[in-house]
């Protein structure tokens, strides 16, 4: 039990101390301001400074909150009297094996983790929105980042036919295409990245708006009542949560999807199979050979 109580606080404690940090950061706007993640800290490199802003904070956060919540999960796991906590694990996993073999085959089997991981970081990034922190799905740089592991591993499968075999297909049909082919490859992180912050920050900037219009809505029709009854904002009361469920909840957790799904897809139409399973025969065959006239 108490093994427990420390990794629930363990789950907890990184965004409380991201909101404690915000809180006494926070710097009340004159009106309505749409900005990017705060900046905590600065710190010079080499090449450009690095900069500690709330969605790096979160992201942490996102992260450790993770790793706590999948210890607690595969705690004290048993066959024969599995836990509601265990039956839990047991069905993400079950889920997401299956998300990766419909999609990818048998072959790709071993992407359900990673696959996992990706909807996982995802959907808690735009999850944190609810607690009033600074989703990182709403910062470019932490998606493009995303972005940028995906299309190497994208590129890494594709790498697998042969080095001559990927540059060959940049000349397909004809070698006129090349320039196209080329802009295509490299606009595969940018729309990712682009795609998934767009959905997102566009509904911050959506439901900041509307809210705002919202009490000024409510100040125009009760601002002639006397005392504190012209400063209540009944028109924000019930309409920017019913907002949230779409904006935070729904439109985050789709898009973690369709990010995990981009990624599964773009690495198996990418994968050259054919090519691949000829080099590993000659392989196999070269290394026969070797036996024999080693023998």
């Amino acid at each position: 039990m108490f093994i427990d109580v420390l990794l629930i606080l363990g789950m907890i404690l990184p965004f409380a101390g991201c909101m404690a940090l915000k809180v006494m950061t926070d710097v009340p706007p004159d009106g309505i301001e749409i900005s990017g993640a705060r900046i905590y800290a600065v710190i010079d490199m080499p090449l450009q400074p690095l900069y500690l802003t709330e969605a790096t904070a979160v992201s942490a956060a996102v992260v450790i909150c993770l790793f706590f919540l999948c210890l607690f999960l595969t705690r004290k796991l048993s066959v024969r009297e599995p836990s509601r906590r265990q039956l839990l694990a047991e069905w993400i996993v079950e889920k997401c094996g299956g998300l990766v073999r419909d999609n990818m085959g048998e072959r790709f089997a071993g992407f359900a983790p990673f696959i996992a991981a990706v909807m996982g970081i995802s959907g808690f990034s735009s999850l944190s929105s609810l607690l009033g922190l600074y989703a990182p799905t709403s910062d470019l740089s932490i998606i493009g980042g995303w972005a940028i592991v995906c299309f190497a591993l994208i590129t890494h499968y594709k790498l697998k036919g042969g080095v001559g075999n990927y540059l060959k297909g940049f000349t397909e049909p004809v070698v006129l295409f090349t320039p196209m082919n080329v802009i295509s490859e490299f606009a595969t992180p940018v729309s990712m990245s682009l795609r998934h912050y767009g959905n997102v920050m566009s509904g911050g900037v959506i439901s900041t708006l509307l809210a705002s219009a919202l009490g000024g809505l409510s100040h125009l029709v009760l601002g002639k009542l006397p005392g504190m009854l012209s400063q209540i904002p009944i028109f924000r009361v019930g309409i920017p949560a019913v907002l949230s469920l779409y904006f935070d909840i729904f439109s985050g957790l789709i898009q973690a999807f369709i990010f995990a799904l981009l990624t599964m897809m773009y690495v198996t139409n990418g994968f050259p199979e054919e090519k691949y399973e000829a080099r590993m025969a000659k392989k196999r065959a070269r290394l026969a050979e070797k036996k024999k006239a080693s023998a």
